[in-house]
């Protein structure tokens, strides 16, 4: 691997400065710490396995806590060979050898992973009436919450041989079966009419990309190719769709959920009240979908939208933005927040922590991970230049600034952001950034920009919760009716594609079988959690702007981690995220946007 502490014109390290896990990708290092990280592992799987005074003495269980705590925290299943070795993988996914040295180390952490299991499962069959004992033991303070997550899943836990059982179907009952489809639409090509009037050949990746162009005749012969190949596998999707349908009402029989979405509430850590306030509240307001979507349609001259016209460009979006330039406006929004910000910020510049260039064989899009508590976040970017570029590199550091303020309060078993508050921090700076935008713009460049960011949001929110109630319906239909056809699958989901979309937009011929690639839906109730990150954002927002000072209480939001449920931290702060009047707040903020769009482009006389 070449020395990564590469800088540009623009100032700071632009691509990761890995060696602050290993020097290069032969480093000795990296077979002595797999060693030890089986020799830790193995250490207190071999010292605990066999016990059981630590599930009776709440000063035993501090122990093995702090150990298991202390293993989290510096080793885990892979320690930092699992982690260097995925993030090579990410900057050169067309080398076999990192894809095969990754693959092993992972193989090697699946089975640590599987006989560590037993603590987890040991801590949840604690007798009820012993755990009260447990939660209020001073010495377990530190640790509360997390027995809580462990005491709420008991209930549903099956014995560990079973336990095991349910990892090993899992595959065969589920991942391989979405797997099959990804890769048959991953396959796919066709001839499409591209941006400068040529035709070409592309993939359905690509194809996506030209559904969003501001050219009619693009999209137009874009969305033809997509429904053709959506269509062509609706077969194979309806079979998988319903195998693992099936597997999901076995495991929640198994487990004896009472509903679909309850074991995902309990995986992120949020009361089922709250998803559904969080639901009602939205899809009570799909009128202000529906709304934006009239607006869009008179301001493309058009009576109604097709279905695949709904996110498509409107107007112009002049500009450059290299990355120092790009820095220096997210600095800038950055410095009227916090200070703290500005700092964590320059950390990641100036310690490599970002790499920003698209380059053959990296990985596309844009993300930020972190691994163990011990080691650093890296963000990864693709920046070329235009506006999305700014809002990405602002929506990656809001995650990393989440991540280092709960890293310096909180323990390994504490650190992480439940899925139902993951992208607050990340859309509270994105938006930030793109109201500092909006103001230094013209009026054509504004109404562009303030329709780009209607366009996410009501993408974000109203379509996610479409998602969600399609997916809940879908559910208990397969339950009443034992199978799904593909007609029946595509009517439930227009059905609730329609609620959101309103009468401007049309659901064109094809548009029935656009379910057949949406991946969430395999995952389970997993988009609610966008709309709720989102719009927790906006409430936030609200009150910053309100008040400067709120601020405070916004980084005691984001340093919370999975010290307590998001309920109670919010609660903490005098808010109650079960009350529909919280997300209504924040669907106040889209509204106000809608509004004020409506305005400028009746001032412009575009409408």
């Amino acid at each position: 691997m070449k020395n990564k502490n590469k800088k540009k014109k623009d100032g700071g390290k632009t691509e990761w400065e890995l060696s602050r896990l290993f020097k290069n990708d032969r480093d000795p290092e990296i077979d002595r710490l797999l060693k030890e990280v089986e020799k830790k592992s193995y250490g207190f799987i071999n010292k605990w396995k066999d016990r059981s005074d630590y599930l009776r003495d709440p000063a035993v269980l501090k122990t093995a806590l702090d150990e298991y705590e202390a293993w989290k925290r510096n080793y885990g299943t892979d320690g930092s060979p699992g982690y260097y070795f995925w993030l090579r993988t990410q900057q050169d996914q067309n080398d076999p050898a990192l894809r095969a040295r990754f693959n092993m180390i992972e193989e090697s952490g699946r089975k640590i992973e599987n006989d560590i299991q037993f603590f987890y499962l040991k801590l949840a069959a604690i007798p009820a009436a012993r755990q009260k004992r447990f939660l209020e033991y001073k010495g377990l303070s530190g640790y509360r919450h997390f027995l809580e997550r462990v005491f709420a899943e008991a209930r549903f836990l099956l014995s560990e041989p079973e336990e095991r059982i349910m990892n090993l179907k899992s595959t065969t009952s589920s991942s391989n079966w979405i797997r099959m489809t990804s890769a048959f639409l991953a396959k796919e090509e066709r001839e499409v009419l591209l941006e400068d009037g040529s035709r070409a050949v592309r993939t359905l990746a690509g194809i996506s990309g030209l559904i969003n162009s501001r050219h009619k005749e693009v999209r137009d012969s874009a969305a033809e190719a997509f429904n053709e190949i959506m269509e062509r596998h609706s077969d194979v999707a309806e079979a998988e769709l319903n195998s693992i349908l099936a597997n999901k009402k076995i495991d929640d029989e198994l487990r004896k959920f009472n509903r679909p979405d309850e074991s995902r509430h309990l995986a992120d850590d949020i009361e089922t009240e709250v998803v559904d306030s969080l639901i009602r509240s939205v899809s009570g307001r799909f009128g202000i979908a529906n709304r934006f979507y009239r607006l869009k349609a008179r301001l493309m001259n058009m009576k109604r939208l097709s279905y695949h016209d709904r996110n498509a460009e409107y107007g112009e979006i002049p500009g450059e933005y290299g990355y120092h330039e790009a820095c220096a406006l997210v600095l800038r929004v950055f410095k009227k927040l916090d200070p703290q910000f500005v700092e964590i910020f320059g950390d990641f510049i100036e310690k490599g922590l970002i790499d920003v260039y698209p380059r053959k064989g990296k990985s596309g899009g844009a993300f930020c991970i972190h691994h163990l508590e011990s080691q650093p976040t890296y963000i990864m970017l693709n920046h070329t230049g235009k506006l999305h570029d700014v809002l990405t590199l602002a929506h990656e550091l809001g995650h990393g600034i989440n991540n280092e303020l709960v890293r310096e309060r909180h323990n390994a078993l504490n650190f992480g952001t439940p899925t139902s508050t993951a992208e607050a921090a990340s859309t509270f700076m994105e938006d930030f950034v793109l109201q500092e935008l909006a103001e230094r713009s013209g009026d054509e460049q504004k109404l562009a920009i303030m329709v780009m960011k209607l366009n996410d949001d009501v993408s974000t929110i109203f379509r996610q919760v479409a998602c969600y109630m399609f997916e809940q319906e879908l559910h208990r239909e397969f339950r009443q009716k034992g199978y799904l056809s593909k007609t029946e699958i595509g009517k439930i989901f227009g059905k609730h594609m329609s609620a959101y979309m309103g009468k401007y937009i049309e659901q064109s011929k094809g548009s029935e079988y656009w379910w057949v690639y949406w991946s969430h839906i395999r995952y389970f109730f997993y988009v609610y959690s966008y709309a709720s990150g989102l719009l927790i954002s906006k409430s936030l927002q609200n009150a910053v702007k309100k008040d400067p000072a709120f601020i405070a209480q916004v980084k005691e939001f984001l340093s919370s981690g999975l010290s307590a449920s998001p309920r109670n931290i919010f609660l903490k702060l005098g808010i109650d995220i079960a009350d529909e009047g919280f997300w209504n707040k924040g669907l106040d903020e889209v509204e106000a946007l809608l509004l004020e769009t409506e305005k400028l482009a009746k001032r412009l006389g575009k409408i």
